[in-house]
């Protein structure tokens, strides 16, 4: 539960909402979530901001210690920005080591974004992880831009999709979420494969693919040239995406993309989404993941909803 002021002009009190949902397995006190990558792997928060975290996805990670692209890896676009960054990453061995201790002190979820060159190795990364204290459950990475190898190819296709997702979901009674590409030509039929072959939830979506050039050097601003999309630019494509796989299963499905708001969380929950995950917002206002907390939570309460349950949906039949 968590308690609202109403504006004093209406009413001089509080009004106390539910805001938890179950998503996956996992049942959250709250509809936002810190996105993979723009948290780390959570040291960086400050403690304040937790308070108002549902979960935290990690940072991705191999099985492997990974350096990334090299520099330049960021890059500022028009309500947005690319990024590159490569996955860079400790492997299995230090997340264990060193951040998995800190997250069993924590009193939200972290689930671990996890990633593999062939459906053996995500099934390996689970199996390592499954049972370690800290570790609530996982985002299965079929979407990642910015690699050479998997990445892109396993959220393409729906088989491949479907193969990582078994993978894993054979290794591990934890819940399993798959982060899905919005570089598709149906969304739907890769939502409903992960679903056939054991996902407890579906996230929708990760970065889009892009390319920004620097006019002086005649060449792409990025070292690894094309990067992944985010920030409101990609918002209204983000909720269509979202809304089709919502649609097209019947998992719970976390909403991703351009949300720097509670209004903007409010149109991917209203478009069939159980909860959202608050990412590049982030880097421009620390305050990000509260601020949206809080605005769902007044809309809820301006509304006369006292859960967000009672939150009308907009899922209509074809």
């Amino acid at each position: 539960m968590v308690d609202v002021a109403i504006a004093p002009a209406l009413c001089d009190q509080r009004v106390s909402i539910d805001l938890s949902v179950d998503v996956g397995g996992l049942k959250l006190r709250g509809p936002v979530m810190a996105a993979s990558g723009t948290f780390g792997y959570g040291t960086e928060v400050p403690l304040l901001e937790r308070l108002a975290l549902g979960a935290m996805v990690s940072k991705g990670i191999f099985l492997r210690p990974r350096a990334g692209s090299r520099p330049p890896r960021i890059v500022e676009t028009p309500s947005g920005m690319l990024n590159a960054i490569g996955l860079q990453g400790p492997g299995v061995d230090g997340l264990i080591s060193d951040y998995a201790p800190q997250w069993a002190q924590w009193d939200f979820p972290v689930l671990v974004n996890i990633n593999g060159e062939s459906a053996d190795e995500y099934g390996e990364l689970a199996s390592r992880l499954d049972g370690v204290p800290g570790i609530a459950g996982f985002e299965i990475n079929i979407s990642c831009p910015n690699v050479e190898q998997g990445g892109l190819y396993f959220g393409n296709d729906p088989r491949a999709a479907a193969a990582v997702t078994e993978a894993v979901r054979k290794r591990t009674d934890l819940p399993v979420w798959v982060k899905l590409t919005p570089m598709v030509t149906d969304i739907g039929v890769i939502a409903r494969a992960c679903e056939a072959a054991g996902a407890d939830a579906l996230c929708a979506v990760n970065t889009f693919v892009g390319m920004s050039i620097d006019l002086n050097a005649r060449q792409p601003r990025l070292s690894f040239r094309t990067g992944g999309l985010s920030g409101p630019a990609i918002r209204p494509l983000a909720v269509h995406l979202a809304h089709q796989a919502a649609r097209a299963v019947s998992i719970p499905v976390v909403g991703i993309g351009g949300i720097m708001r509670g209004d903007d969380a409010l149109e991917f929950l209203i478009a069939g989404c159980a909860a959202v995950q608050v990412g590049t917002a982030t880097f421009v206002n620390p305050r990000a993941i509260a601020q949206v907390h809080d605005g769902i939570a007044a809309y809820l309460v301006s509304h006369g909803l006292g859960s967000l349950v009672e939150l009308p949906r907009y899922l209509p039949k074809d």
